[in-house]
């Protein structure tokens, strides 16, 4: 009886193994990705693509990965930075998780900062270091169109098809950044006071140091300020790194000692600029809540804020606690993806299940397929270009 017993038991797991072997058959059949990827067009003819900047820092993998998921399209190019603080192994622990997926192995369009250069929020490193991701995503792609940063605290708040399908309808030479020349307090506590930030030439990270006395504002140009977040077009970037004219430069010098100069070098360089000053959107597309006064960072977005964000029009937004379920609202109910999984767009051909990722297979990556947020973005776009079109609100 003993040996019947056995007998059975080793029949039981036998027939168990193979069943699971045969689900595994079967997944990686329907999950493999095509041999030759589909070619990707660019150009005035074909849909616009997008560069992106992801940045985060020590602890920041997970929210990195699932912000390129979030993001990705074939088309785009993508640059990811995990700060100097952050460790190799997290670094390395990022990459395999890229190489985990199918799209990404095999369109090869993602690529992970391996020695990041330190930089401080506080000050102009952030800036070097935003100016240095533009000029490695114009060497690895001359395809995209618009580059766009976006730090582990964000979010989009539409598709990629969506996105692409909007701006096709939008000048390629045009720039989303809010600005003013009204500078109200900032003048006293930001442009005015000099700062020296210590991330430029020490190797570990210390505070902003701050000067005893102040310097006059400029005349040989005008100073502008807004939000840090911006969308700029490849031709202002290229006059921004390879620009005949030295105005780049010596804004990148003036701003070397300004507090924040993330929320005012952009916007400088492109109003003093005769050539890209009437290319200028004022908007940030990004839905932010803001104390009033506002405060050096925005409310953390929670589920309490869903309703209203997402019928904002807003293309991003932030900021947002890591793994906070308003996240997962986005996911299921606007972006309509699964958990590390990226989000299907026209491109995504495969079937649709809880084992099998839509986007493991894949047809033409040049076709769109908008949803119903496209036209809120449409509509906030079409609302920027009609004030940009009465010139009522140009570096003014």
């Amino acid at each position: 009886m003993g040996a019947e017993k056995k007998w059975l038991f080793t029949l039981f797991l036998t027939t168990i193994f193979s069943i699971l072997l045969l689900l595994l058959y079967s997944i990686s059949v329907f999950s493999s990705p095509r041999l030759f990827p589909s070619q990707v067009q660019h150009g005035l003819h074909s849909p616009p693509a997008f560069a992106y900047y992801l940045f985060g820092g020590k602890g920041d993998k997970d929210r990195i990965f699932r912000l390129l998921l979030a993001v990705y399209h074939p088309r785009n190019r993508y640059l990811l930075q995990l700060g100097a603080d952050a460790s190799d192994e997290e670094r390395y622990r990022l990459v395999l998780a890229l190489k985990s997926v199918p799209a990404i192995r095999s369109f090869e369009n993602v690529d992970v900062i391996g020695k990041p250069d330190r930089f401080s929020s506080m000050g102009s490193t952030h800036i070097a270091a935003t100016l240095h991701a533009a000029a490695m995503l114009m060497k690895l792609d001359r395809g995209w169109d618009w580059f766009i940063a976006l730090s582990a605290l964000d979010y989009p708040l539409v598709t990629q098809d969506d996105l692409s399908h909007v701006f096709s309808s939008v000048r390629r030479d045009l720039n989303f950044i809010d600005h003013t020349s009204d500078l109200g307090w900032k003048e006293d506590q930001r442009v005015l006071p000099i700062v020296v930030d210590p991330g430029i030439y020490l190797a570990r990270r210390t505070k902003i140091f701050h000067a005893t006395q102040k310097r006059l504002m400029p005349d040989a140009f005008k100073v502008f300020t807004g939000s840090p977040w911006v969308v700029l077009s490849r031709s202002f970037l290229e006059f921004c790194l390879f620009g005949w004219d030295n105005l780049p430069r010596t804004l990148l010098m003036y701003f070397n000692n300004v507090m924040l100069s993330e929320e005012s070098y952009f916007h400088s360089v492109i109003c003093n600029s005769p050539e890209f000053k009437n290319t200028t959107i004022n908007g940030d597309l990004r839905y932010m809540i803001w104390d009033s006064p506002p405060k050096t960072e925005p409310h953390f977005i929670n589920d309490s804020d869903y309703d209203q964000m997402a019928q904002s029009g807003a293309a991003f937004a932030r900021q947002f606690q890591k793994d906070d379920p308003v996240l997962d609202m986005i996911d299921e109910k606007i972006l309509k993806c699964g958990r590390n999984r990226a989000v299907p767009g026209a491109w995504c051909t495969g079937r649709r299940s809880w084992w099998v990722d839509p986007c493991s297979q894949w047809g033409d990556v040049n076709v769109l397929k908008p949803g119903p947020q496209a036209k809120k973005l449409e509509e906030t776009i079409l609302n920027l270009l009609d004030d940009w079109n009465s010139q009522s609100n140009q570096c003014i």
